[in-house]
């Protein structure tokens, strides 16, 4: 979609975009709309009941007067509630209602009475929401009906500081950008998006911005004994990689920043076989890697002051006869031994050679990785939170402000030592998965916890219920939600640029 912001409106819409307050108070832009079409705007109001309830969106189409076939009423609540960044919400339901009244382009007359707090970051963040929601994975779709598909094509808002938001919403577009990027990874189909060729469009996206792109294959990670990533690959076709970026954006003497990522591209279960239905979902299970690759497009492309590294370990979840089994014991990169009681639990396998990779080759000071990890937070936290879980007090606090900040919401959650103890193995140093099914989400945490060097600040996101959203919700349309690229680079900017 193409936004623009301007001082004065530049050109005809098929949609005038105005605000009402709560308690029927007409913005300065919607009294003289509504004087312009003899009162429209106030009969539909009172005829449809509606009060100006903060997100809520009235269309008054056929209006006598003006040249724009809508106008659509848009509710602010209490403007002195507001936050700049509430606009978000009500620019995403803007998107909707847009399209839904078959408007391929819009003006939107911001006034000064529309935002209490800063109008420029308000009417950002409302172009942002827009923006956000009119996302689509549509390259299949070759035969939709033409009624079906989105009509909004471009957005005008227009206010007095158009300069200073379109600058503020630069940035932002270029992050909303990276999470496009990043959903449609996810929603793309395994037999399309798999190690090898993931492995590639990250090099041929990330290059081009500054990012230092390199690929390890089978020969350079047994040379480096990552027999867990092994492991997991070993019974697939396509053969398992380790990708680094690197983005050298500060200070030559700048510690960097780690993130890293759980790319298992389909996870069948490998011999612990999943069942069948719903499997199909399984495309997303590198939600983890693809928040990752985002973020670091986002970095690069807003050219952000900051060294940081990004990490994803790439591999297909398959059964065949070359698949590990359970009951084999494996030899990390770290050197730890892992018995594989359980084949689905793959993706702590293959994060903990990419976690071990990333602190010795890149000496960070602090790792914080990202994986549609377990079930168990689902049961736990549903699809309202991801988990974090921590050797720091401060790093998860600051993880759950950024996430607040984007609307990206985390929970902190507990460790606890008779959590790790539960993984010790009679076999090897640590087995995969715990005897039983209490804390599961927890105990997963504990495992990739033994990976951290001594020193290393540590956070382990579990993504597992927000890599993929069910039904609409605000600046994300059902299906890939690109969840912790906006996160983390909300993130990166306060704490280390």
């Amino acid at each position: 979609m193409k936004i623009s912001f301007e001082k004065k409106p530049t050109r005809k819409a098929d949609a005038a975009v105005v605000f009402v307050a709560a308690g029927d108070k007409l913005t300065g832009e919607a009294q003289r709309l509504d004087k312009k079409t003899k009162g429209a705007i106030k009969r539909a109001m009172k005829a449809e009941g509606f009060a100006g309830e903060k997100g809520k969106v009235l269309a008054v189409s056929g209006a006598a007067g003006i040249s724009a076939g809508h106008i659509v009423v848009v509710g602010l609540g209490k403007p002195r509630e507001l936050k700049a960044r509430d606009f978000e919400a009500i620019g995403s339901s803007l998107t909707s209602a847009l399209n839904k009244h078959k408007a391929a382009s819009a003006q939107v007359l911001f006034d000064d009475d529309a935002c209490h707090e800063s109008k420029v970051a308000a009417a950002a963040h409302l172009a942002e929401g827009m923006l956000l929601n009119s996302y689509r994975f549509d390259k299949y779709l070759t035969r939709e009906p033409k009624e079906k598909k989105p009509t909004l094509k471009s957005a005008e808002i227009v206010l007095a500081e158009a300069v200073a938001a379109r600058n503020d919403f630069a940035t932002k577009r270029k992050v909303a950008e990276a999470v496009f990027w990043a959903r449609d990874l996810v929603s793309e189909a395994p037999n399309v998006l798999y190690p090898e060729s993931y492995a590639e469009m990250i090099k041929r996206e990330l290059e081009p911005l500054g990012v230092e792109v390199k690929i390890l294959g089978r020969k350079e990670t047994q040379k480096l004994g990552m027999g867990a990533l092994i492991a997991v690959g070993q019974g697939s076709a396509q053969e398992e990689k380790l990708v680094t970026m690197h983005w050298q954006g500060g200070p030559k003497n700048q510690k960097n920043t780690a993130f890293v990522g759980k790319g298992v591209t389909f996870d069948t279960g490998g011999i612990s076989l999943k069942p069948g239905a719903g499997m199909w979902d399984m495309k997303f299970d590198m939600g983890g890697s693809a928040a990752v690759v985002g973020l670091m497009k986002a970095l690069a492309s807003r050219k952000a002051k900051a060294n940081v590294v990004g990490v994803v370990a790439l591999a297909e979840n398959m059964p065949s006869g070359t698949a590990c089994r359970p009951g084999d014991i494996v030899t990390s990169m770290s050197g730890q031994t892992v018995e594989i009681l359980n084949t689905d639990a793959e993706g702590r396998l293959i994060l903990c050679d990419a976690l071990w990779y990333a602190q010795e080759k890149f000496k960070p000071s602090r790792v914080i990785d990202l994986a549609t990890l377990t079930g168990a937070v689902i049961i736990a936290l549903g699809h309202e939170y991801a988990a974090v879980y921590s050797n720091d007090d401060d790093l998860p606090h600051h993880l759950i402000g950024a996430g607040k900040e984007v609307g990206e919401a985390l929970w902190h959650m507990p460790l606890n030592d008779a959590w790790d103890k539960a993984l010790d193995s009679p076999a090897a140093d640590i087995k995969n998965i715990s005897s039983g099914r209490d804390a599961g989400s927890a105990t997963a945490a504990h495992f990739l916890k033994r990976f951290i060097q001594k020193g290393v600040t540590w956070a382990h996101l579990d993504i597992a219920g927000m890599a993929w959203a069910e039904k609409d919700r605000p600046s994300v349309p059902k299906g890939a939600v690109g969840f912790g690229v906006r996160l983390l680079d909300r993130y990166v900017s306060e704490y280390c640029e």
